[in-house]
């Protein structure tokens, strides 16, 4: 399609946001997807658009997924399509009123989807799967066997592709034609499933396909849906569109769809290659030349932003920039580093990190930790996803339960503890209010892709997997950076049992001062007595590592704020001496993470 000017490409969104990083249920193969899309066109309150009690009724009655797995695809699906940050704090309020686990039905059985978009999430799952021709090719519907004790000691796929745009470029052009499938009416189908040539596929259909697809009539012109993008041009003639039936020849669209496709210009692989690229200080020896950042935020469009940062060694970061806001970010290999990102965010992937601390701005959609190790992240977020990490310890707020994917080991789950002046507005921005909270009530999915969610504290095989913090080893954490804003204590507060922990900590250390002022010490005995509190205070910071995290938050002395961009006390200063450095060295070589 060059001659016309028109590209096309995947979105990042429904594959960055919306697979499930773990392998997919047979359940929701191509041979299953195609019943419900028949099924679904002949029942009420199933289109086109698809109510809660529906789908449950399908993937509970039909596909026979657990109602939690039914459940979490819905909520997925809803987290990722647009809805706007007053919409989500309305029903974060209606939800905060629930009482009964009755009332709180009542409000799901309000929620619904759009049919087809759903039908195509739910396709799109495969993307993580090692193949895609594993039907159960004649069944009506699963049967209800148990999985033989091989399915359910089989490894996760460790190939996840949620980033990769080149996998969902290769996903789309190879699958396309199943996909304009499932948007085809049934009764056009023959008996056998198969579409005739004079097979027409509506508009309203084709509308929906912009969840996976979208284009650009040329270069620098605006990123359109693809419908319009279709009913334009010499595309109109080429994809079979009538403007009087208002429909595509099924045979057109997809040969014009294959022709057209193209790598995201605004993906992981474009912003690599020509993204801006940001520095700042090193403050240990080497780290500079390790540490790299590329980001596309000064030319994507929302939804596709993107900031990338790579092995950042031996550090602390900090940035709040409008730069952040809405952008989905990668922390890749990164270690013994202290990561600051104060921004609304749109998503927050940390992979294959180790013995760091993350804290985040409110992310809208999901904070997913994949392959680390010894990591400490903080976050308020539409959700939390852990695969495959061990000994980390997640403080979090978040209005869905934490998801717990296969491979994980010794994680623990604690309160969101910490807080900065501007980051109740930050949350309103994106819609996370401090209720619903269910920090505390993972659910568990198994390497089927079947969720086992236990209702108390784990014991047994899932006590490997994770625990909930003990109140007796809970402590605030500071945020050490001066901002504007006007939070001034910890949104919603602590659960009672947390805060009854910091209270008697807090007697206790009155009872200490109190004793140590009765003992009426001498002044050289105050001065012993002060010189080894110290010396035990050193100790204890150089074994925890607390003294590395304090050292690397004092400014360079030779150089100026704005010249170092290294840590300082307000985090925009880092961001200024950042932007100074974005273009990179002519004839630089691209950052691979």
């Amino acid at each position: 399609m060059e001659a016309d000017g028109v590209n096309i490409w995947p979105r990042m969104e429904p594959f960055l946001l919306g697979a499930l990083q773990v392998a997919p249920s047979s359940k929701l193969s191509l041979h299953y997807l195609r019943k419900m899309a028949i099924y679904v066109r002949t029942r009420d309150g199933c289109f086109p658009a698809l109510s809660w009690p529906m789908w449950r009724h399908i993937a509970c009655g039909k596909l026979l997924l657990p109602e939690d797995m039914a459940w979490l695809l819905f909520e997925t699906f809803d987290l990722l399509v647009g809805h706007t940050p007053q919409e989500r704090l309305e029903r974060a309020e209606c939800l905060s009123q629930c009482a009964s686990k009755s009332e709180l039905d009542h409000q799901r059985n309000k929620l619904s989807v759009d049919t087809l978009q759903f039908l195509l999430f739910l396709y799109v799952q495969q993307l993580n799967r090692v193949s895609l021709r594993t039907s159960l090719i004649g069944e009506e519907w699963p049967n209800r066997r148990s999985p033989s004790p091989s399915e359910r000691e089989a490894k996760p796929s460790s190939q996840n592709k949620n980033w990769d745009d080149q996998a969902h470029l290769s996903f789309m052009q190879s699958h396309l034609a199943d996909i304009l499938m499932l948007l085809v009416e049934p009764s056009q189908l023959s008996q056998s499933g198969h579409a005739p040539r004079d097979c027409q596929v509506s508009l309203e259909a084709v509308r929906s396909l912009g969840l996976l697809l979208e284009g650009s009539a040329g270069h620098g012109k605006p990123v359109q849906p693809v419908h319009r993008l279709l009913t334009k041009g010499h595309l109109q003639t080429q994809a079979g569109y009538s403007p009087l039936s208002h429909s595509f020849t099924l045979r057109k669209l997809l040969s014009c769809l294959q022709r057209s496709l193209a790598l995201n210009p605004f993906g992981m692989t474009a912003c690599l290659r020509s993204g801006k690229k940001l520095a700042w200080a090193q403050q240990v020896e080497g780290a500079m030349k390790r540490a790299k950042i590329a980001r596309n935020t000064h030319m994507a469009p929302p939804g596709s932003k993107m900031v990338l940062m790579s092995q950042v060694f031996k550090q602390t970061l900090a940035k709040t920039s409008d730069k952040l806001t809405g952008a989905n970010i990668k922390i890749h290999r990164c270690s013994d580093a202290f990561i600051y990102l104060l921004s609304p965010l749109r998503s927050v992937s940390v992979d294959k990190c180790r013995d760091s601390t993350v804290v985040l701005g409110p992310v809208q959609t999901c904070v997913h930790i994949c392959s680390c190790q010894n990591m400490r992240v903080v976050c308020v977020a539409g959700r939390v996803a852990i695969g495959a990490s061990s000994q980390c310890t997640v403080h979090a707020l978040t209005p869905t339960r934490p998801l717990l994917l296969p491979g994980n080991s010794d994680i623990t789950l604690g309160p969101f503890h910490t807080f900065y002046p501007s980051l109740e507005d930050h949350m309103a921005s994106v819609g996370l209010a401090v209720v619903p909270n269910v920090w505390d009530q993972p659910l568990v999915l198994g390497t089927d892709g079947l969720a086992n969610a236990p209702p108390n504290p784990p014991s047994g095989q899932d006590a490997a997997c994770y625990r909930l913090l003990p109140p007796a080893e809970f402590n605030t954490l500071a945020v050490p950076f001066q901002m504007e804003g006007d939070t001034y204590e910890l949104p919603g507060g602590l659960p009672p049992e947390y805060q009854a922990a910091l209270d008697e900590k807090q007697r206790r250390i009155q009872s200490w001062q109190k004793t140590v002022m009765e003992a009426q010490l001498s002044k050289e005995q105050k001065r012993q007595f002060q010189e080894l509190v110290e010396l035990k205070f050193h100790e204890w910071l150089l074994e925890t590592g607390h003294r590395q995290e304090l050292d690397s938050l004092i400014p360079p002395t030779t150089t100026s704020p704005k010249d170092s961009g290294g840590a300082a006390t307000d985090p925009s200063q880092v961001e200024d001496a950042t932007h100074a450095r974005t273009t990179p060295e002519e004839g630089q070589s691209p950052m691979a993470c």
